[in-house]
């Protein structure tokens, strides 16, 4: 199937389409025969829409599908209009192709009918407009038309710029044009950011006078004089549209002007729209001021509005350019936005009030009418603020929070200063609203305006709220509006939660405090049940109980039981910082793998239920690593790139699952691809200065180092990890479990007294928190320490007791892991049979990088023989002193550090002095060295 494409009727491209842009038009033209998107960018009339018509023509016939919408700075206040362009004709087709709830979003975003999801979670819309283009492009290569991007309503062009972001990898271009001022435009470096990555952009720049006289030639223009060629030119600046406007206004007078005399025409385009309008009919000229003050007008609605020859009328401007003749299209469009708004600004006041007035009852959409009435309206009005506020409220439930975050504002305009709720309420609700669709700065803006004048406590507290929500994670930028908020909430317990709530963040965020966190999480607590806020009660028990839980504090349990009582807010119940997740994260560090996949699995239901796409993400990710802990790792590496993939589709928790995910191809999947999400990981958490994340990404890339092959890459990374954790106070080993792998490494690196101490901690927290699986892993990696000490049959021991008890747990790869240090001890001749066990457990839990490990130790050949008992003190000898010193000091289990500092030298020294001594003796690592020395003993 085949959409109708854009701009059919203009089906040959004219050569003035390409005066002065030859070099452009050919950038643009390979940049879309590529298969990549065009931008085009420029000031009003400067041609884009010109430009975009004839590459789409050009271009539309190699797509199997194109969508087109344009938009108008009228209807840029309604939700979705732009969306219905681009879907409303392939609705149909794509529909039964979405999921269940992303269907209903977008049916219902299209149609206004069915129960809206987006009131619940606005990202199940995002989600549906990415699916359905994804569908689109399956089928074949889609083009995706959008005319003046500055006035697409907030709605669609916020979902348009999601789904542009997220479709590399798939046959779908966008050709956009979007009005800029100036090089440095904000607007086009915000569209560009909404443009999917490599977009080429094109900025359209004013015609030279050359330039202005070919284009007046080829309209039909060129018997005017030179000096008024130059005139045009100079009067337009250069702008295609303001050239040909008054050329064609010159062409037509009577009188043209004399030599150096002025253009009998105004400079700007606004008098030149008003000369023309002089033509029309006064009641023409209404006509059109209802035309410009509606929403995407109709002659339906015009003679609902009272212009009962609309049709008419409309045939008279658009005679005279005025208006674009699109006879396909039941929406009277003007030639030019900018035409409308010239219309609608010189209009005197009380005209435009009342086209508003007769709009706010022909209008159809509740939205448009109440946003007529406010716009018809002067001074308060109660009963109009009212209906502002209920239109607000339906567009949040559209899930166009940006619009209701502009009717919020109207209505609070339009309040009395006595009423209630009062002005400054409906200000902070609208700022609210303008935090959820992620316009910060204007959320921000009204809070301090709302702060510069009220004076009733609970106003002022929340706009401080405000003000931190929109700090995000650059909290300490407001560290001087916590004492203002306290003082504003005084003793109000109620208030008083709200600030102490946001003081929790604070610590955990700007000082990776957690002891201070939880304590304030703790005291928010008690004073919201104090308030009877029990949303925020809930929140913040929940927050106390993460905190307390990766603390390793004994109180964690009873703050989760805590946190599980009745009554409970439907809103904090299933929420991934609720207490369900609080109980999920518990379970899981205390080994608990089938009650913590039960209750997981549970929550994951319940939020795909509801919609809840951020909530998704996170359970996904509880998930996949409770398969991982239990060894199945081909299922926990479907959730985790499930995970990974729907947090990029929707811009939440990509660190986190980017870390997840590493650690699942790590174990089940590709090393390379672990190593690369990793480093991604570690790369943002550094930049957003996330020290918790910075510490399990860290982790994750340990792991990955590891299993590449990489042990001094792994000592690197989770030395960090170990000395980061101290610094936030977490000391439960179950939390990230990283030890094992560092004392492991350590030892492969020959730094066997670190990872002894390594391991000698670490029991000691896990005894204290009853860690059975983390002490079975400290106990897999003291038997290689064991085993590089020479103590090989105490080695075996403990490793045959750690994989016992691993299994027993339903630590299925932990248990393998045992099993191949089992059989790498026990070497290939009387351990083949261990080794044969090691690749079964690998295969079973479906470990591939692992079980090529297995592969390629059975394929190495044999190591070099250590040197023997007789052998030992013979080949210290041939050392020289310092060589011999080092290499004591190594079989005294000393690190590289330690060994600089007791012989006063450098570590690189050091180094350079083990790398002599390994050639000497004929041995490759410090293992060799403690071997040595374990036969020297042995003599």
């Amino acid at each position: 199937m085949t959409v109708r494409r854009d701009f059919q009727e203009s089906a040959r491209c004219r050569p003035d389409l390409v005066i002065g842009r030859e070099e452009l038009f050919a950038g643009a033209r390979r940049q879309l025969a590529s298969g990549g998107s065009v931008l085009l960018h420029g000031p009003a009339g400067i041609g884009k829409s010109t430009a975009l018509r004839a590459l789409a023509e050009e271009y539309g016939a190699t797509a199997r599908t194109v969508l087109r919408c344009s938009a108008t700075e009228s209807e840029s206040h309604l939700p979705f209009l732009a969306l219905a362009d681009l879907l409303g004709l392939v609705l149909d087709e794509v529909s039964p192709r979405l999921p269940a709830a992303q269907r209903t979003a977008l049916e219902s975003a299209l149609t206004g009918r069915g129960e809206s999801s987006l009131q619940r979670d606005g990202l199940a819309l995002r989600l549906a407009v990415l699916s359905a283009l994804r569908a689109l492009a399956a089928d074949g290569p889609v083009l995706v038309v959008a005319d003046d991007l500055q006035w697409l309503d907030p709605a669609s062009a916020e979902l348009l710029g999601f789904a542009a972001r997220r479709l590399e990898g798939t046959p779908v271009q966008l050709l956009c044009a979007v009005r800029t001022e100036g090089q440095e435009s904000q607007e086009y470096d915000r569209q560009l950011r909404s443009c999917p990555p490599g977009t080429l952009a094109v900025r359209l720049g004013p015609l030279t006078r050359a330039q202005v006289a070919q284009l007046l030639d080829h309209r039909g223009h060129g018997c005017l004089p030179r000096s008024t060629v130059r005139e045009i030119h100079r009067t337009s600046g250069g702008n295609p549209l303001f050239a040909l406007e008054l050329g064609r206004a010159l062409a037509d007078s009577p009188t043209p002007p004399r030599p150096g005399e002025p253009l009998p025409v105004p400079t700007s385009l606004r008098a030149l729209v008003l000369s023309r309008l002089d033509m029309l009919s006064v009641e023409a000229r209404r006509t059109l001021l209802v035309a410009s003050a509606g929403a995407r007008p109709t002659p339906a609605l015009l003679r609902a509005a009272g212009r009962e020859n609309a049709e008419a009328e409309c045939a008279q401007a658009a005679e005279l350019g005025l208006l674009a003749t699109e006879p396909d299209a039941p929406a009277v469009r003007f030639a030019h936005p900018l035409i409308s708004a010239a219309l609608y600004a010189e209009a005197p006041a009380h005209e435009r009030r009342a086209a508003h007035a007769a709009l706010s009852t022909a209008a159809s959409d509740p939205i448009e009418r109440a946003r007529h009435l406010a716009l018809a309206t002067t001074g308060t009005d109660p009963e109009v603020a009212a209906r502002l506020a209920e239109a607000a409220a339906l567009a949040r439930d559209r899930g166009a929070p940006s619009v209701a975050a502009q009717l919020g504002l109207l209505a609070a305009r339009h309040t009395p200063a006595e009423g209630s709720p009062g002005p400054e309420e409906r200000r902070l609700a609208a700022a609210e609203d303008a935090i959820t669709a992620g316009e910060v700065d204007l959320a921000r803006d009204i809070a301090r305006e709302v702060l510069t004048r009220a004076s009733v406590p609970a106003d002022r507290v929340r706009a401080w709220i405000i003000v931190i929500d929109t700090a995000g994670h650059t909290m300490a930028e407001v560290d001087a509006v916590f004492p203002q908020a306290l003082a504003d909430a005084g003793d109000d317990p109620r208030l008083l939660a709200l600030v102490h709530y946001q003081l929790a963040w604070r610590a955990l965020i700007v000082e990776g405090d957690f002891t201070e966190a939880r304590q304030a999480a703790a005291h928010a607590a008690e004073l919201a049940a104090r308030g009877q806020d029990r949303r925020t009660e809930l929140l913040a028990l929940a927050f106390q109980a993460q905190t307390e839980t990766l603390m390793g504090h004994p109180e964690a349990p009873r703050t989760i039981k805590r946190a599980l009582r009745e009554p409970q807010d439907p809103r904090v119940a299933c929420h991934h910082n609720g207490a369900g997740s609080a109980r999920f994260r518990w379970l899981v560090m205390g080994d608990q793998l089938a009650e913590a996949r039960t209750t997981v699995t549970a929550l994951l239901r319940e939020v795909r239920r509801r919609g809840s796409v951020e909530s998704e993400v996170h359970f996904l990710r509880g998930l996949a690593e409770t398969e991982l802990r239990a060894g199945h790792c081909g299922r926990a590496l479907d959730l985790a790139r499930d995970s990974l993939r729907l947090a990029r589709d929707s811009g939440i928790g990509e660190t986190a699952s980017a870390m997840l995910t590493s650690l699942a191809e790590a174990s089940g999947g590709d090393v390379d691809r672990a190593l690369a999400l990793a480093r991604e990981a570690v790369r943002h958490a550094e930049e957003d200065g996330d020290q918790m994340y910075l510490s399990r990404a860290l982790g994750a890339l340990g792991y990955a180092q590891l299993v590449a092959g990489d042990p001094a890459g792994t000592v690197r990374s989770l030395r960090r990890v170990r000395s980061l954790e101290l610094g936030l106070g977490i000391t439960d080993p179950a939390r990230g479990r990283w030890q094992g792998d560092l004392a492991e490494a350590l030892v492969r690196t020959g730094e066997v007294a670190e990872a002894q101490d390594v391991i000698d901690v670490s029991r000691e927290h896990a005894l204290r928190l009853g860690r059975e699986s983390v002490l079975a892993v400290l106990d897999r990696s003291e038997a290689l320490v064991r085993r590089a000490r020479g103590d090989r049959e105490a080695a075996v021991a403990q490793l045959t007791s750690a994989q016992d008890r691993l299994g027993k747990l339903g630590y299925g790869l932990e248990e393998a892991r045992a099993a191949f240090a089992l059989a790498r001890l026990r070497g290939r001749g009387p351990g083949a049979a261990a080794f044969d066990e090691a690749a079964r457990l690998f295969r079973r839990c479906r470990a591939l990088p692992w079980l090529r490990q297995v592969e390629d130790a059975l394929a190495a050949p044999e190591p070099d023989p250590v040197p023997g008992r007789a052998e030992a003190p013979a080949a210290l000898e041939v050392l020289a002193a310092m060589e011999r010193q080092v290499a004591a000091l190594v079989m005294e289990g000393a690190t590289n550090r330690e060994i600089a500092a007791r012989l006063f030298i450098s570590v690189k020294t050091v180094e350079a002095t083990l790398t002599r001594v390994y050639r000497k003796l004929g041995i490759r690592s410090r293992v060799d060295i403690v071997r040595l020395a374990a036969a020297r003993r042995a003599r």
